[in-house]
């Protein structure tokens, strides 16, 4: 994800209780599935969302997909959508031309125009050429899949089109690569909308990595290091992970993880790239910039964190951070 300029509009600025998917003739299933399922899940655990699927059909008419089959339970475009709604257009399949020549592709993108506003607008794959074309990426950075990067740029001259990415987040508008790529951004928006560990949950529900594009600011220290199928390691993450601001001595964390000392230094260094004590550290950091970002002085910060004082913080800061304390606290 590309970084959002501190000025831009949140994704989560207003509270998301809907998740509507736009679906386009010639429907790539694995653009709808993959996602709408992280976010089914996510709802499952807790998140406050309910999902809806519509699609350029009438009443009782099947969404055709790329596979030949149709899809049914899928409601026509509704006239109206309700405040606080999540719009994810999914890709299909055939060339762009045909797609947006069709009549139910003239519709969705009269739809999307009419409906969008400053609603957050997620797009997969080839559904960012619908939003290009209807105008709704002009003046963003966006992406799309690799083969369709010219042809975006062709049809929304005025968005910074930009490759090699998983997706691109500008505002309250994220657009993603080809494909799995949904499901990345699906977890992404399940982060923000929720949070990092229900995000986290949900990957590991699924069997999936938590993946960043080439040239990427880091993950944030509650999703790094989690890219592994070792469920020992998981169990013993998941407990620094509830409790950050404890001391944590390595027998306590092997018994979580039903292992050795040794096994449990070694195995979680192979797992996440990263020793536990490294690990543990930067989570206190993540906890102490939370609280310097709430205004709380340094020596308040430590202590929310779990450290003994301001002096062991900002050793730890200068050790897993790039700026000063004080820096957040202003900003925060």
């Amino acid at each position: 994800m590309d970084a959002l300029p501190a000025s831009a509009p949140s994704m989560t600025s207003s509270p998301i209780t809907e998740v509507c998917f736009v679906l386009p003739p010639e429907l790539i299933l694995l653009d709808l599935a993959g996602a709408a399922d992280a976010f089914r899940i996510a709802a499952s655990m807790g998140l406050p969302v309910r999902l809806r699927l519509v699609a350029p059909v009438v009443a009782g008419e099947a969404a055709p997909t790329a596979l030949g089959v149709g899809l049914a339970g899928v409601e026509p475009l509704p006239k109206e959508l309700g405040e606080h709604v999540l719009i994810v257009v999914c890709g299909a399949t055939g060339s762009a031309a045909r797609m947006l020549s069709s009549a139910a592709g003239k519709m969705l993108m009269a739809w999307l125009r009419r409906h969008v506003g400053g609603r957050p607008l997620a797009c997969v794959c080839s559904g960012a050429l619908l939003a290009g074309a209807a105008g709704l990426l002009d003046g963003r950075r966006c992406t799309t899949h690799h083969s369709l990067l010219d042809e975006l740029r062709r049809l929304a001259p005025a968005a910074e089109v930009l490759d090699s990415r998983v997706f691109v987040e500008d505002g309250n508008v994220c657009t993603s690569a080809g494909i799995t790529a949904g499901i990345d951004l699906a977890l992404h928006l399940i982060a923000r909308l929720g949070s990092p560990r229900l995000a986290v949950a949900v990957a590991r529900e699924m069997a999936v990595y938590m993946r960043r594009a080439a040239g990427e600011p880091a993950l944030s220290p509650w999703l790094e290091g989690r890219n592994h199928m070792d469920m020992a390691i998981h169990r013993v993450q998941d407990a620094l992970l509830n409790a950050p601001a404890q001391d944590w001595p390595l027998q306590r964390l092997a018994d979580i993880g039903h292992l050795s000392v040794r096994s449990l230094t070694r195995h979680f260094r192979e797992a996440s790239g990263m020793s536990v004590n490294r690990y543990h550290a930067r989570l206190r950091v993540a906890l102490a910039r939370q609280a310097l970002a709430n205004g709380d002085n340094v020596e308040r910060a430590a202590e929310r964190a779990g450290l003994g004082s301001a002096r062991q913080l900002r050793r730890l800061w200068a050790a897993h951070a790039d700026e000063f304390p004080s820096s957040v606290r202003k900003r925060g």
